[in-house]
């Protein structure tokens, strides 16, 4: 009875364990993006995008548009700031009107994901201009992700 009461009290502690990594997986980012940009090799345009890792550590950054429009799946790599972010962001690279998102960052955390440069963006880098170039930083909020 006692083995019984033991393996039943595991199983509830698994349980709650698997339950909370499944909600952290499905925690997204919406954020509306007023411009057409690029991520990894798609090119997405303008709207409300949901932004999600596939897991907590996954290098995989998962970009939907909020209309059921096109998406994207780029590889990422662990990117660690100094302090913990106040506010969850996208970070994005501007060379004239062309945009590459270059950073993704959740609110209350130092852990975020850094996109590598496609070898587009590599090309535009070398010939833009520096006045034509910037970064530009556009607020999310996290929100549930839709099934």
């Amino acid at each position: 009875m006692k083995t019984r009461a033991i393996v039943t009290a595991s199983l509830f502690v698994l349980a709650l364990i698997v339950a909370a990594q499944v909600a952290q997986a499905q925690e997204s980012m919406a954020v509306n993006i007023p411009f057409a940009f690029v991520a990894g090799n798609a090119t997405l345009p303008a709207g409300e995008y949901r932004v999600q890792t596939l897991d907590r550590n996954s290098a995989v950054v998962l970009i939907r548009c909020s209309d059921a429009g096109p998406s994207a799946m780029v590889l990422s790599q662990a990117a660690q700031a100094k302090d913990t972010q106040t506010q969850s962001k996208l970070v994005f690279q501007r060379y004239g009107n062309r945009y590459f998102l270059s950073q993704v960052w959740k609110a209350g955390s130092i852990r975020g994901r850094q996109l590598p440069k496609s070898q587009a963006e590599k090309e535009i880098a070398q010939s833009a201009r520096l006045e034509t170039r910037g970064e530009v930083t556009l607020v999310a909020r996290l929100s549930p992700a839709r099934p």
